[in-house]
C-alpha cells in the first residue's frame, strides 16, 4: 500500500516528460552548436547532459519496476503501460547506438517525451488494474515485451530519418562535417531497424504460438495479426532497400524509415481504437483523430519535399 501511495504521488512518469523534454532539447541544441566548434568547455557540458539522460534512464527504470511491484504483474498489459514500457525501450536502443553517436542519444531522449507524453493523453488509463484473464500468462512476459520493444527501436529508426531530412535541408553547401554526420546517423538508423525488425517478426511468430493456446489456432487474420504481418512486410523492404538500384540513396532509405513507421502507429493504435478483433481486451473506447495528428503529417511532407529538393545539392549526392 505504501508503494502504490508512493508511486501515485511521485507522479513518476508524468514528471519524466517534462524532464525528458528539456534535457534532450538542450542536449540536441548543443550538439548541434558542436559540430561548429570543438571546445572544451562545450565537450565537458554535453558530458553532463549525457549523464542526465542516464539519470532519467535510472528513474525510469525504477518507475516499472515499482509499477510492476504494485500490480504484481509485468507492467505492459495495457495501453497505457506499454507506452511507457516503448519509452524505455526506446531509450535503451538510444544508449546502445549512443556509444557511436551522441547525438542519436539526444534524439531519442527528446522522442521519449513525446511518447510518454502520448502516454498522459486524456484517453489512455494510468490506474494500476488486474489483468484481464486472457492475459494472465507467461506469454505476457515474451510475446508482448519483444513485439513492443521492437517498436522503441523502430521509433528510434524513424526519427533518425527524420533528423536526417533535417540535416539535408539545413546543411550549408560542402559542408562535409555534417555529411559525415549524415552518413554516421544513415547507418546507425539501418542497424537500429535492423535489430527492431528481427524482434518484431520474432514477436509476431511468439503471438502465433499463444493464439494457438489461448484460441487453438496459430493464425486467423485477426486485425492485430494482419497488421503485424504487414508491418514486417514494410520494414523487411526498408531493410533490402540497399540492394535495389535506385534506392541506395541516403535520401531514399531515411525517407523510407520515417513513412515505415506509419505501419506500425496503425498496428499500434489504429487496429486497438478503430477496428476489432479479438485482440480487443488491448482496444479502448473510439477516439476522435486528435488535430496533432493531421500537423504532424503535413509537417512531415513538407519536410519531406523540401530534402528531396535539397538532397540534389548535397555535399555526396549518392543517387
Amino acid at each position: 500500500v505504501k508503494a502504490e501511495v508512493f508511486y501515485n504521488k511521485a507522479k513518476i512518469f508524468n514528471n519524466l516528460f517534462y524532464y525528458y523534454f528539456l534535457v534532450g532539447l538542450v542536449f540536441l541544441i548543443l550538439l548541434f552548436v558542436q559540430l561548429f566548434s570543438n571546445k572544451t568547455t562545450l565537450n565537458n557540458i554535453i558530458t553532463g547532459f549525457f549523464w542526465l539522460v542516464v539519470l532519467g534512464f535510472l528513474a525510469h527504470t525504477g518507475g516499472l519496476i515499482l509499477r510492476w511491484y504494485i500490480s504484481g504483474h509485468a507492467p505492459w498489459s495495457n495501453a497505457y503501460e506499454s507506452m511507457v514500457y516503448i519509452a524505455w525501450a526506446t531509450l535503451l536502443s538510444g544508449f546502445l547506438f549512443g556509444r557511436k553517436s551522441k547525438i542519436t542519444l539526444a534524439a531519442t531522449a527528446l522522442l521519449v517525451s513525446f511518447i510518454l507524453m502520448v502516454a498522459h493523453l486524456n484517453w489512455l488509463d494510468p490506474e494500476v488494474t488486474n489483468l484481464v484473464p486472457v492475459l494472465n500468462s507467461y506469454w505476457l512476459m515474451i510475446h508482448v515485451a519483444i513485439i513492443t520493444a521492437s517498436y522503441g527501436f523502430l521509433a528510434l529508426g524513424a526519427l533518425l530519418g527524420l533528423f536526417n531530412l533535417i540535416l539535408i535541408i539545413t546543411s550549408p553547401r560542402g559542408n562535409m562535417k555534417i555529411y559525415l554526420t549524415f552518413k554516421e546517423l544513415t547507418t546507425i538508423n539501418e542497424m537500429t531497424i535492423t535489430i527492431g525488425l528481427f524482434m518484431l517478426t520474432i514477436g509476431t511468430f511468439l503471438g502465433g504460438v499463444w493464439a494457438n493456446e489461448s484460441w487453438g489456432r496459430y493464425w486467423g487474420w485477426d486485425a492485430k495479426e494482419t497488421w503485424a504481418l504487414a508491418s514486417v512486410l514494410v520494414y523487411s523492404f526498408v531493410a533490402h532497400m540497399r540492394f535495389i538500384p535506385g534506392l541506395r540513396g541516403g535520401f531514399a532509405y531515411n525517407f523510407a524509415s520515417l513513412v515505415a513507421f506509419s505501419a506500425i502507429i496503425m498496428t499500434y493504435f489504429g487496429v486497438n481504437y478503430y477496428l476489432s478483433g479479438l485482440h480487443s481486451y488491448a482496444a479502448g473506447d473510439p477516439v476522435p483523430i486528435p488535430t496533432f495528428v493531421y500537423y504532424t503529417i503535413a509537417f512531415v511532407f513538407v519536410i519531406i519535399v523540401i530534402a528531396n529538393q535539397r538532397f540534389k545539392t548535397f555535399p555526396v549526392n549518392e543517387e
